[in-house]
């Protein structure tokens, strides 16, 4: 017998979770930033023990999240946290911060 053939009392056979319906389950920020500590741990792990060509990925991947840090970093400032919201999250000054990641150009998804 084929699904479309299916009787209709078989209709609530449908594996609910599989439907189309269902909500996403939110992953945490905090569940990223651990499986990614993890990934870059084994990854130098792996350059650690003599695979010198990846030394050269892992550089790309730190330029990478240096990135993104101040990409995240810019979208902070355009929803209105301030220098000391930031720099107290990233145990810098205010003025280490906005030195090292500060951009006056730069906007992010709070932006009108």
């Amino acid at each position: 017998m084929t699904y479309a053939s299916q009787r209709p009392e078989h209709a609530s056979a449908v594996n609910k979770p599989l439907t189309l319906k269902r909500r996403r389950s939110v992953v945490e920020n905090d569940e990223y930033a651990a499986f990614l500590r993890r990934i870059l741990a084994a990854y130098s792990r792996r350059v650690a023990s003599g695979d010198i060509e990846a030394i050269t990925a892992m550089a790309g991947i730190a330029r990478d999240i240096d990135t993104a840090l101040r990409d995240a970093i810019a979208g902070l400032r355009a929803c209105g946290y301030s220098w000391a919201d930031i720099a107290a999250r990233l145990g810098v000054t205010r003025q280490g911060a906005q030195q090292r990641w500060g951009d006056p150009g730069s906007h992010g998804p709070c932006d009108s």
